[in-house]
Formats: C-alpha cells, structure tokens, sequence
C-alpha cells in the first residue's frame, strides 16, 4: 500500500492560501486548485471563493513559474512566434505551506505528463505530443519492443533466477544497511520491484520505484502483497527522464546493465536519475563499472561462424548461384558479437579493464566510448578477436561487494562477449597487441562497435617499432549471435591439471581510470592463481 506521499500524487484539489489576478487590481483572497477529466483533455480549475477570479484552461496550455517555496505563477494561453513566448493571463496563488505547495507542482508534473505521453485531440484536429529527452535519442519502434519485453514476467523471471545477480544485490543492500536505514530511496527502472523490497527490508524510510513499462502494475501488485514493506514503496509508471518526485532521494539503486555492461543504454538514464533525484554525495548502488578486455583464440568458434556462410558458396540452388553474396554473408556473421560463456584458458594475454564511474560519469560520455588497447600475449597463437565482459561494484559504507560477469566465475544471465575478427592475427609469447576498441551509441539503445587489434613486431628490431599484421572488424551490439553455451570441455595437458580457472575477482591490474586505488580490492577470500602464471604453464 502506498503512504501518504503516494496519496498526494493522486490528489486533484488544493486549498489557496490566497489567489490574484497579474493584470487587474483584483485583491487577492483564498481559492481553490483543481485538476479534472471533465473535457476531451484535463483540466486545471483556479477560483477564487468569491468567484470573482475563475480560471478554467486545458493543461496544455498551462504554464506553471516558481517565485518562492509557497509562491507559483499560472501563465495560460501562451503563443510563439519564434523568438518569444507570450501569454494572455497569469494567476498568482500562494499555498499555506511548502508540503502542499511542493505536493500542488507534482500533480501538476504527473497530469501534464499523461497528456503529452498520450497526446491530445486539439480544436484543429491536430495531436500533439511532447517528446522526453529519451524519446529525442532513442527510435520509438526500438523503444517499444524494450518496454513490451521487460513488460512480461517470463523475462523479469529469468532475471530473477540469476542467482548470482539477484543474490549478490540482495547482499549488498543487507550487508549495508547504514546506507539504507531511514533513507529515501530511488529504484530506477524498478521492474519487478524486488529491490526496492530489498531496500525496505534493509530499513529505508521511503522508496520510489519507479518504471516505464507494464511491468509497473505487475510490481504494485508484489508490493501491496507484501504489505509490511509495501507501505514505505511507492511505484510511479513512467520514465526517470520525465517523471517527478516529491523530494530527493539518498540513495539510487538500480539494474542498469547490459550486455558489455552498456547495451540497452539504461546507464545513460542511471546517471539522468542521478543528477535529478541524487542529493549532493549520495549513494549509487552500484557505483561503479568495469569493461575487462582480452584477446583470445578459439578455432571451435571461428570455424563455426565462417562454415554458417558456406550456403551462400552453392552455385546451383534450385537453378540458382548464390556465390554472389558470399562474401556479402560472410561478413555478415562475422559482424555479430557472439554471447556465450567460454573457458578462460582461451585467453592468450592477461586482460585489461575500462573504468565507468557512474557517480562521475556525464551522460554525453556514454553516447561514444574510446578504448585504446594493449596486451603483452602469454603464448603463441592464432588471436581470433576480443573478449569482454564486466564487473560492477558496491561500494557500500559496511562492505564493498562486487557482481561480476568474467569468464571462469558462476554463469550469469549476461554470460560473457566475444568480438571476432573475419582475419585473424598470429602472436608469438612476449609480443605486444595493440589496438582500439570504439563503440558509439545509436537510436535502437545499443552501440555500433569497431574494433581494431594489430601485432607489433617482435623479436631482433623490435625497439624501432612497427606494426606486422592489422585486423579490424565493425559489428552491431544490438544483433548478437547468443550462442550461450556453457565453457567447452578443451583438451587439458598435464601442466594445467592442477591450475584452477580464471577468477578475475583476484587479477590484479593497475589502472588510472580510477582516483581511489581502494576501489580496485576486491572481497575474494579464496585467491585463485593469477591468469599470468595460469597462461605461462599453457
């Protein structure tokens, strides 16, 4: 059940302390505010209790202008010629305190909304609709389909059956119940609603969860039926970008990640939700992320992508020669980031990681994301591309938990990614790769990926530089191929029988991405060997 916070946003009439008119020597006296459905489109209703003042105006046509914390301007029937705004009446009102002065401008916000989200049958026979920053930069048919599928419970089921990302989020609000205990909470893109149940469990004053999609009523009903909890959470549809909230929160939690932590492009509304809901050093849960990167080589891999184009070499089909979209098909399949889980031991070079600090972060960062690239291979190998995955940190004031995506470590709904190169490129152990990794972002919420990876020469010269062999690849995140397999049983000498797997909670990596060093130790009481001694003994 919702408090009274949630009771406010559906209120429709506010007593005026007082109310005048801008443009008559009218005294002001007390009057009342009211929102209605009455007309084709909502109304706001502003009269004095003399009724010498009525005001009676669509909210399109409404503007409302903060003079003080009690003191608001209603401008109506406004005009544009280009270069400037004109309004043909203003109201003055004064409420009797700030709660409802605050409450007033909210149900203001929530009304307005609706009616540009749902657009209006103006008196021309026009439709208006107001689009949200989110609606600016993201195509509506992609936008669509997002809210349709996290809209269905199968899916956020599927979420939920990941142990590993439900029940380390459920640790890390626990185990920092400090942060939580008699905050004010934001969940941003709420879905289920279970961790803002998590935050109440964990002693949160109020949690707004807020969600865009369907999935809106599904998570209303989970918390009324949990009432005990259910009665400090407040679930408000909308999007972070558009809707308001009545006060600002302590802490942000929320699930943006994607595939490559950045598909999806929720980050970019992670960090919306924070500068307008986050009070000045306020928590993120999580607070930070990594994208780890190492070459590998996987010939299994390889020659599955490239046998898919071998329909396209028949030069008869049903009388038909298809050769010549051979090459066409070939590229095809190889413009597609393969998701799955593989064995850590096909890396061929320690990886490295890039650091998104989402406290810091500007959103204009995410829309392009420039990593240049350097390995030093451990073995000799055939390098078949570029795998990633990542990590994210809570860095919470008891304890410091990380969720991680690597290789070798319990699978996890996001599995891990894998970009291969159509060419190849052959290192000798000790040779240096450099390269590029280049994602810009696009209107269907994922990015355009480019990737480069080149072998430096090696051996007798080797100081005076220069570059042997260049692969580059270009693939879409949004169309991965999701081969998601489970780590393939690969042929183990006898020198690796007593060598754990990869855990990369325990590589060490030096980085300058990050101010604060200690936001690299990571919780692992159980080392494992570190993956260059572990690429030594292959």
């Amino acid at each position: 059940m919702e408090d009274t916070v949630g009771q406010r946003l559906k209120q429709r009439e506010f007593d005026l302390a007082s109310v005048a008119e801008l443009s008559s020597a009218t005294s002001a006296s007390p009057g009342i505010a009211r929102f209605s459905c009455d007309g084709p489109l909502p109304q706001l209703q502003i009269q004095q209790e003399s009724r010498q003042i009525a005001l009676n105006v669509d909210l399109l046509a409404a503007q409302l202008f903060k003079l003080g914390p009690v003191q608001w301007v209603c401008m109506v029937d406004g005009s544009d010629n280009g270069k400037e705004t004109r309004y043909s009446r203003g109201l003055a009102i004064q409420f009797r305190n700030e709660e409802e002065s605050g409450a007033f401008h909210c149900v203001f916000q929530q009304w307005k909304e609706e009616v540009n989200i749902q657009g209006g049958n103006l008196p021309n026979g026009t439709i208006l609709n107001s689009k949200s920053k989110f609606d600016e930069k993201i195509e509506s048919s992609s936008a669509k389909m997002y809210f349709h599928y996290y809209g269905q419970l199968l899916h956020q089921q599927n979420m939920l059956q990941d142990y590993v990302r439900t029940g380390t989020y459920y640790a890390a609000v626990i185990e920092n119940r400090a942060d939580f205990m008699g905050r004010v909470v934001v969940d941003v893109g709420a879905g289920s609603g279970i961790l803002s149940l998590f935050a109440a469990q964990a002693g949160a004053k109020h949690v707004y969860a807020v969600e865009a999609s369907e999935m809106a009523e599904y998570a209303r009903k989970l918390i009324a039926g949990n009432p005990t909890l259910g009665q400090r959470i407040t679930v408000i549809k909308g999007k972070v970008e558009d809707v308001v909230l009545p006060e600002k929160a302590d802490i942000l939690i929320s699930e943006p990640m994607g595939t490559l932590l950045v598909n999806e492009r929720m980050l970019e509304s992670y960090v919306i939700a924070r500068d307008r809901f986050l009070v000045p050093n306020g928590k993120m849960f999580p607070g930070v992320g990594r994208i780890h990167m190492a070459p590998f080589c996987d010939e299994y891999l390889f020659v599955e992508i490239a046998n898919k184009a071998l329909f396209w070499q028949q030069q008869s089909y049903y009388g038909v020669d298809l050769t010549p979209l051979y090459g066409s098909a070939f590229q095809g399949y190889f413009s597609q980031p393969v998701v799955d889980a593989f064995d850590p031991r096909l890396l061929v070079a320690p990886p490295m990681f890039h650091v998104i600090d989402f406290t810091k972060v500007k959103e204009e960062d995410l829309y392009e994301i420039d990593i240049p690239l350097r390995f030093v291979a451990s073995v000799g190998a055939r390098v078949h591309g570029l795998a990633c995955w990542f990590d994210v940190l809570f860095n919470g004031s008891t304890v410091q938990r990380w969720l991680t995506t690597a290789p070798g470590a319990p699978t996890t709904h996001w599995y891990q990614l894998r970009c291969v190169l159509s060419q190849p490129i052959y290192v000798m152990a000790g040779q240096e790769i450099t390269g590029r990794l280049h994602m810009i972002a696009h209107n269907a919420q994922s990015y355009t990926i480019n990737l480069t990876l080149s072998a430096k020469m090696w051996g007798p010269g080797a100081e005076q530089g220069g570059i042997l062999q260049t692969s580059s690849c270009k693939l879409d995140l949004k169309e991965p191929y999701y081969r998601m397999s489970q780590p393939q049983a690969y042929s183990i000498t006898q020198d690796q029988q007593s060598q754990p797997l990869l855990n990369t909670q325990d590589i060490n990596i030096q980085s300058q991405d990050l101010d604060d060093p200690e936001l690299m130790q990571q919780p692992s009481p159980n080392s494992c060997a570190q993956i260059d001694s572990l690429m030594q003994n292959i």
